[in-house]
């Protein structure tokens, strides 16, 4: 039978339907997929906030994402509705993955480089992974921890060789990005459940939707200053990328992928989005590479790399 968008699944014995290798690598190339546009993504925003006060671009993108979406919805299973004990937790679903991780986000972000805020968020995948394994939504293997151990490693190899370290030179942009890379943990942690209740279209059409409530606030106050002048049709282009690619797109693929190859294995994948993220910033941003940038960015690959092996993956932990 058919189990998810990325092609057929195996019967087992208990009746439950197991994706194919075939299925896994597919769903494997699509998170890579992904990485890239939200590296491209981050670059894009950075550009877009130099005309656009930050949570009311959010707003506005996400929310128009939503209407993609519901429309999508709609035409592909037919109704739109969540039953009524399922809005709760997507309502808090929403407001951790999208409403306040944006209002941080995007905040941060016209505060801080691009490049940086990227690097901080490779420290996502850790902090799912113990979220997912504390709330029973995945379990953490040999080769899951020492991959992320790994990753981490060349996350920090990276920001050391940037930035360096210490609390001294630490921006508002700085915290304020790691705070939403915990929003984002919770929001795919506690997703991998809705999962089994509800398809990834219908469950990232309403974190979405429901998210954009979190914005709003935000939204309207920023709106009361904001020059409608300033728009240009770069600041076009670049609002259809981040809404129909990153927001709606990428979102349904991510819980996809989740539902097929687990929240933790899916979001090791993060760490590649700074590698992605700091060569994009330094072609269309003007921001510097240096070499323990890139030795960094190989770590981070090979963490992904161990954390996919079943060598070490056996004993569960």
């Amino acid at each position: 039978m058919t189990d998810s968008a990325f092609g057929a699944a195996t019967p087992t014995v208990t009746g439950r339907s197991l994706p194919t290798a075939r299925v896994r690598h597919l769903a494997e190339i699509a998170v890579l997929l992904v990485m890239l546009t939200w590296g491209a993504n981050v670059v894009a925003v950075k550009a877009v906030l130099a005309d656009l006060p930050p949570i009311l671009f959010a707003f506005v993108r996400f929310s128009s994402a939503f209407l993609v979406l519901l429309a999508i919805l709609r035409w592909r299973e037919g109704s739109v509705g969540l039953p009524r004990g399922d809005i709760l937790p997507m309502l808090l679903l929403g407001l951790a993955g999208f409403g306040l991780y944006q209002d941080l986000w995007a905040t941060a972000l016209g505060r801080t480089t691009a490049s940086n805020s990227a690097l901080i968020t490779a420290a996502t995948p850790v902090s799912t992974m113990l979220i997912a394994a504390a709330v029973g939504s995945d379990t953490i293997s040999r080769a899951k921890v020492i991959g992320a151990a790994i990753s981490l490693s060349g996350a920090l190899a990276v920001v050391g060789a940037t930035h360096g370290f210490g609390f001294t030179g630490a921006s508002a942009g700085d915290l304020m990005t790691f705070a939403a890379t915990i929003c984002w943990a919770c929001y795919v942690a506690f997703g991998a459940p809705v999962l089994r209740r509800h398809s990834p279209l219908r469950t990232a059409t309403w974190a979405i939707g429901l998210g954009c409530l979190g914005m709003l606030p935000f939204a309207l106050w920023q709106a009361t200053t904001f020059d409608p002048g300033r728009i240009h049709i770069n600041t076009i282009w670049l609002f259809l990328f981040c809404t129909l690619l990153a927001a709606a797109a990428a979102n349904v693929v991510m819980f996809e992928a989740v539902k097929i190859l687990g929240p933790t294995r899916t979001m090791l994948f993060q760490f590649l989005v700074p590698a992605f993220t700091v060569i994009l910033a330094a072609m269309f941003l003007g921001e510097a590479i240096v070499v323990g940038q890139l030795l960094g960015g190989a770590i981070i690959i090979l963490g992904i790399m161990v954390s996919r092996t079943h060598l070490l993956g056996a004993r569960r932990i």
